[in-house]
C-alpha cells in the first residue's frame, strides 16, 4: 500500500505546488489603476489568499504523509496508533488520523 500511496501523494503534491504557484502568480499581478476595477481585484486577491492558505495546508499535510511513509508509520493514526482503514486512506491518502480520532477532533 505504501508504494501506491507514495505515488499518489507525490502526484498530489506536484499538483498542489503547481496550483499554489499559479495563485501566487495571480496575486503578483498589478492592480488596475481604475478605482472600481481595483476594488474588484482586491476582493479577488482576498479570495486567492484564502485559497493559497488552504493549498499550503494541503501541501504540508501531504508532505507529512510522505514523511510517515519514509519512517514506516504511514497508515497508523498519529493520535491513538490504530491502523487507519484502507477506505479512509483511499479517500484521503494524507490522512493522519483514524476516523474515530478525526471525529473527536
Amino acid at each position: 500500500m505504501s508504494d501506491k500511496a507514495k505515488a499518489i501523494l507525490e502526484a498530489n503534491l506536484a499538483e498542489l505546488e503547481g496550483r499554489l504557484q499559479r495563485i501566487e502568480r495571480d496575486l503578483d499581478e498589478p492592480h488596475d489603476p481604475d478605482a472600481s476595477e481595483r476594488a474588484v481585484q482586491m476582493e479577488d486577491d482576498d479570495s486567492l489568499e484564502g485559497q493559497a492558505r488552504l493549498v499550503a495546508r494541503e501541501i504540508a499535510s501531504t508532505k507529512r504523509a510522505l514523511d510517515r511513509i519514509e519512517k514506516g508509520d504511514y497508515g497508523y493514526c498519529v493520535e491513538c496508533g490504530e491502523q487507519i482503514s484502507d477506505g479512509r486512506l483511499d479517500a484521503r491518502p494524507e490522512a493522519a488520523l483514524c476516523i474515530n480520532c478525526a471525529k473527536k477532533g
